[in-house]
């Protein structure tokens, strides 16, 4: 069974935000959620490197683990989502996830959470596949299609890629081995529990 995971190679992302645009445009994310994002770590420092950074949908997902009404559940492909039917808007998994990856959208003057909002893998949520609910609370369901998530599929320079997790490895050892140097799989160890 595919263990779906994300590998962004910080010798390779040129910041160009593509990512960010394109699961913005795909799942009609509101306004003041960010699903993805680009970092820069050592801004205008020689050397600077910048990574996409999204839920890494982690092997053991700390958002899950402090989550008080369980609304989190992991897919045979190894995605992590959520259900909004259960999500109450505690903010628990913003502050136990190392990525950020929860995104509360503001509602209100004084910022009372709404329902979490995180990055799906494009794999949708537990509403029926391709249905209008699923599009409207979770976005395109491209994994149901065969397709891998769009912020990959728009890399330009495949800084960023999305798949099996050995699949994945393999990319980066070959890259790794051609180019020299120490790997710098920025998340993966924490997000798996392994280097890639």
């Amino acid at each position: 069974m595919a263990r779906m995971k994300f590998l962004c190679d910080a010798e390779r992302c040129i910041e160009c935000q593509a990512c960010v645009t394109a699961c913005k445009n795909e799942h009609e994310v509101p306004w003041g959620v960010n699903r993805r994002r680009v970092i820069v770590m050592d801004d205008g420092v020689p050397g600077e490197k910048a990574v996409s950074v999204a839920c890494m949908h982690c092997t053991d997902a700390p958002c899950a683990a402090v989550c008080p009404v369980d609304c989190f559940y992991t897919t045979d492909d190894g995605v992590v989502l959520h259900d909004k039917d259960l999500c109450i808007g505690c903010g628990y998994c913003f502050y136990a996830c190392p990525f950020g990856a929860p995104q509360f959208p503001q509602q209100t003057a004084f910022g009372v959470r709404g329902k979490m909002d995180k990055c799906t893998f494009c794999a949708g949520g537990p509403e029926p596949a391709h249905s209008e609910a699923e599009q409207v609370k979770y976005g395109t369901n491209r994994l149901a299609e065969g397709k891998l998530p769009l912020c990959a599929e728009m890399c330009a320079t495949k800084a960023l890629i999305a798949g099996d997790g050995n699949v994945l490895s393999d990319i980066y050892r070959k890259r790794l081995i051609k180019r020299g140097g120490r790997p710098q799989t920025w998340g993966w160890q924490a997000a798996y529990g392994q280097e890639a």
